[in-house]
């Protein structure tokens, strides 16, 4: 992987882009913004208004046809298996697909490597990995909260950055890994060699830090690729040559990050510990046990795949309907162990698109996918922001076998950036570059009145959340009335609309379409009582008794709490 990159210093002009721009590209996983009922749509948010700006700042270009099919191709799929359903759920995953296609033609825009544009991505990642690795080290010792609204504060011995949970730190900290290797090939200096030397080993310190087994496991797979590709890159040049130097640190300077990751394991429980050695041997432990066979198949996950796997069977060809995996677990009684809370994903992509979507969706969007990567050969790859690009999918495709790191606006841009990298078309001819800016910008200004809107519209049907002194002062009184009608929040507005209303006679129909509407988007305890609740007093005992008995199974202990308040009269199961 031999780098032939100008060493004369950037212009200041470029300099200035390229921090706009890595910034454009850091902020969605710093971003400490979280309000209203869902945790992760302020992310998107940010995550769109960013990609809004890298459109009017960056190049973009066309994808490769194939990839332009396949990307419509499963859009397509989640549409066929949402027709005549709620438009809610609908509409933010067709934004979902526009937004990675939007990224994608940035991406492939940045394949010419002129100016700040490919380098602002690496950048990008890399600040936001060494922020969060920071951030996530105070966690981990208790020392953030004078950081305030600006972060969480867990537990002590956990962190996770703004990102609110540790693997998700973790890719993050890896993806920063994977750009910090190809800014180290393209190095100007040695001095940027070694910042970037100590940069790796903070970011070693926090995957550390994060004790996820998924980051242990994308480690290695980046020590171990890369280490092959610096053994490679040394093997193809001539012994003592000095006509170029070598872009990748040593593969035993690589492969060095294990052991180091090894001591960190053990040393940041000994300092948390205040050097008490038998504590942090205790503490220091807590991978080796996470990784041990007994440890691995009694996981949670595990059961969870398996009762995915009974649901896939259950409906193996049109599956059970995009955003249904959390109503159809409510809804299934397993003979076997079953997962004991909401199971809205399935924690492996494959699985989820086989469960929502079907089978042959499924096989048809991972194999097209899977069909592409094999055609461009990434094992044969030369070319250093390429190489980069593999890496960073990697990550996160490694993620996506494990839990769903794509439903994040962040790891949503880096993808769709990755896939017009690797999949450009070519150029056989160019437009007029005033016409594709003024597109672009177009296509940019329309993006932001649309994030602008689901933002406002998601402040307003979140007042409900809020205590009613703390709500926007339209909407203190009559707040769930002036809620109605929202496009995309409409699930939302339904859910708090049954949670806080009383069942009675006069309200029972109402509510049990109401309660049964919103069981398919939260099947929680509140929301399965008012749907018993309703059935009894229209009389419909057999529906209510199922009702109760899936209630039984699935949330055992809050059935038993919604007993003991319960009239003598309550269902006998």
């Amino acid at each position: 992987m031999t780098v032939d990159i100008a060493c004369a210093p950037a212009p200041v002009a470029d300099r200035a882009s390229l921090v706009v721009l890595a910034g454009l590209v850091a902020f969605p996983f710093l971003s400490p913004l979280v309000a209203g009922p869902s945790v992760n749509t302020w992310q998107s948010f940010v995550t769109g208004a960013c990609l809004a700006g890298l459109l009017v700042l960056m190049p973009t270009a066309p994808l490769q046809r194939k990839m332009w099919i396949w990307v419509a191709a499963s859009a397509f799929f989640v549409v066929l298996s949402d027709v005549g359903r709620v438009p809610a759920i609908l509409w933010p995953t067709l934004g979902v697909f526009v937004g990675i296609g939007a990224a994608a033609s940035i991406g492939a825009g940045a394949v010419s490597g002129q100016g700040p544009h490919a380098r602002s991505v690496a950048v990008g990642l890399l600040v936001a990995g060494l922020l969060t690795a920071v951030l996530g080290l105070l966690q981990y010792y208790g020392w953030a909260e004078f950081l305030g609204y600006l972060t969480t504060s867990p537990s002590e011995g956990r962190a996770w950055g703004n990102l609110r949970q540790r693997n998700q730190f973790a890719t993050l900290i890896n993806l920063a890994l994977v750009a910090a290797l190809w800014l180290y090939a393209s190095r100007r200096s040695r001095r940027t060699g070694w910042a970037l030397s100590v940069a790796a080993v903070l970011l070693v310190a926090a995957v550390a830090a994060s004790v996820s087994r998924t980051g242990l496991l994308q480690l290695l797979s980046i020590t171990g690729i890369a280490a092959v590709a610096a053994w490679r890159e040394r093997r193809g040049s001539p012994r003592g040559s000095q006509s170029e130097r070598f872009g990748l640190p040593a593969p035993w300077v690589l492969l060095g990050a294990i052991p180091l990751y090894a001591a960190f394991h053990w040393l940041l429980p000994y300092l948390a510990s205040g050097g008490d050695a038998g504590h942090a041997v205790a503490s220091g432990t807590g991978m080796l046990h996470r990784l041990q066979p007994a440890a691995v198949t009694t996981d949670s996950r595990v059961v969870l795949w398996h009762n995915v796997l009974t649901l896939i069977a259950q409906r193996p060809l049109a599956g059970w309907g995009w955003g249904e995996l959390s109503f159809a677990h409510f809804a299934t009684l397993y003979s076997g162990p079953r997962f004991p809370v909401i199971l809205d994903n399935a924690h492996n992509l494959p699985l989820h698109l086989a469960v929502e979507l079907g089978i042959p969706a499924a096989l048809l969007i991972c194999g097209g996918f899977l069909w592409m990567v094999g055609a461009a050969k990434p094992w044969c790859e030369r070319d250093p922001l390429r190489l980069m690009a593999w890496g960073l999918l990697g990550v996160i495709l490694v993620h996506s076998l494990l839990e769903y790191p794509l439903w994040y606006g962040p790891f949503q841009l880096v993808f769709g950036l990755c896939l017009g990298i690797l999949w450009p078309a070519s150029p056989k001819r160019s437009e007029a570059s005033g016409k594709k800016k003024l597109a672009a910008f177009a296509a940019a200004a329309t993006w932001v009145v649309i994030i602008g809107y689901a933002a406002w519209d998601y402040t307003r049907v979140s007042q409900i959340y809020l205590p009613r002194d703390a709500r926007m002062s339209a909407y203190r009184d009559d707040t769930l009335a002036k809620l109605q009608g929202s496009w995309l929040f409409s699930r939302q507005v339904d859910f708090a609309e049954v949670t806080l209303t009383a069942v009675t006679p006069a309200n029972a129909a109402h509510m049990h379409e109401l309660a049964g509407r919103v069981l398919h988007f939260s099947p929680e305890p509140r929301v399965i009582v008012k749907l018993i609740e309703s059935a009894e007093l229209l009389g419909r005992d057999a529906e209510a008794h199922a009702w109760a008995e899936r209630f039984r199974v699935a949330f055992p202990a809050a059935f038993a709490r919604w007993l003991d308040n319960r009239p003598d009269d309550a269902p006998e199961l």
